[in-house]
């Protein structure tokens, strides 16, 4: 009995699986057809795609700062010196915020300004901003939907620039990284006043540059995407040096400092010292032969102003060789494990890939077509003829 029932379900499956292998197999042309045109599509869509080169530069870290830590305080103490015991505790740039140091204002506006060689006109060094905004393609679908932008923003006009911010870019490739994280007032007010122009210009730079950091190996990946390729593997290694410039700049802040402080107190010692020691001599050159009492103690006195500035003296040296040991200390090591490589590939566009997705969806448009389209029109055929009927 139960046998009975299923069957009649069984073959009312099967016919219906027979007839739709029959209504696709009916319009194979119609989906052939499509997936020929879909593709010749997307030939045309990846060939109006500009080449892009990517290059990557990938740096290691140093690692255990305590063992380094500790090698440095075993070199001082050889020499008689106690630099103390580490007490900085966690550092606050970490290889975590890395990426968000590199995607920066300051950090992508003074990459903006930096000279890069292209394959442009034999070799010819162009700023990254140039190269960005000049010399970049971009695919044909891009202008027409960025007309209506360029439109608007031709409606509302342009935002007047600052002069004083000019200059503060301009001069922001011959400024070090580090002069400008270390004197934030010179350059802040201009990264709160961005004209339209150089916030797109910082988009544009955060879209070619990124960094990575492997959170298991500590990994920095700096990877860098353009279309010249000379220009993409020099922007790369300008990046990681410039990272490296900075995280070595914070890390040693406090101590160049320290070391600037030691080396000032140092040289006013070694004046007191040099003056007392001086005063002692004429002292001793004017009183020979004397046997006064008031005269020796005069001698007496001098020569002990004399020691104790030779112990400030000496004592303040020893705090310049710390505040060195210390400076060499706080330099962290970067080790470059893959340098930049001009890329002679271009990674962008997948040709092959942008045709078989387009092949698929022709296929796949059409196979739904036939399979949607046609019975929702007999169901509204259908309803369409039950209500005049009825009317």
């Amino acid at each position: 009995m139960t046998k009975d029932i299923e069957q009649p379900d069984t073959q009312e499956e099967e016919i219906d699986l027979v007839e739709l292998a029959m209504k696709l197999w009916s319009k194979r042309r119609m989906v052939i057809r499509c997936g020929l045109i879909a593709a010749v599509v997307g030939v045309i869509v990846a060939l109006s795609i500009p080449k892009e080169y990517v290059a990557t530069v990938t740096l290691v870290p140093e690692s255990g700062g305590s063992q380094g830590g500790s090698s440095m305080g075993a070199l001082a103490a050889l020499a008689g010196i106690n630099i103390g015991g580490n007490t900085s505790g966690r550092d606050a740039v970490y290889p975590g915020l890395y990426p968000d140091v590199v995607s920066s204002v300051p950090f992508s506006l003074s990459l903006s300004e930096v000279e890069l060689p292209t394959e442009i006109k034999d070799n010819e060094e162009l700023t990254l901003k140039q190269i960005l905004t000049q010399h970049t393609s971009r695919p044909w679908w891009s202008i027409i939907m960025g007309f209506p932008g360029r439109i608007a923003g031709m409606l509302e006009g342009s935002t007047p620039d600052l002069p004083a911010r000019s200059a503060m870019v301009a001069s922001s490739e011959s400024m070090p990284i580090d002069s400008l994280m270390e004197s934030p007032e010179q350059y802040q007010p201009n990264s709160l006043h961005l004209t339209k122009e150089e916030n797109n210009l910082v988009g544009m730079v955060n879209g070619c540059v990124e960094v990575s950091v492997d959170p298991k190996t500590q990994l920095i990946n700096i990877t860098v995407t353009m279309q010249d390729p000379l220009a993409a593997a020099s922007l790369a290694d300008t990046v990681a040096n410039r990272l490296t410039d900075f995280v070595v700049s914070y890390r040693t802040n406090k101590a160049r400092q320290d070391l600037v402080f030691a080396k000032q107190i140092n040289k006013e010692a070694q004046d007191r010292y040099y003056n007392a020691q001086q005063a002692y001599a004429k002292a001793v050159d004017r009183n020979q032969g004397i046997v006064l009492r008031s005269a020796s103690i005069d001698l007496e006195r001098l020569q002990n102003e004399a020691a104790l500035a030779y112990n400030l003296y000496n004592s303040t040296s020893q705090q310049v060789q710390v505040a060195e040991v210390k400076v060499q200390e706080n330099t962290p090591v970067f080790t470059v494990m893959q340098p930049a490589v001009v890329p002679f590939k271009a990674a962008k566009p997948r040709i092959l890939l942008i045709i078989v997705a387009f092949t698929f969806l022709g296929i796949f448009g059409a196979l739904g077509y036939v399979l949607i389209v046609p019975p929702f029109m007999e169901t509204f055929k259908a309803k369409n003829q039950e209500l005049k009927q009825g009317a």
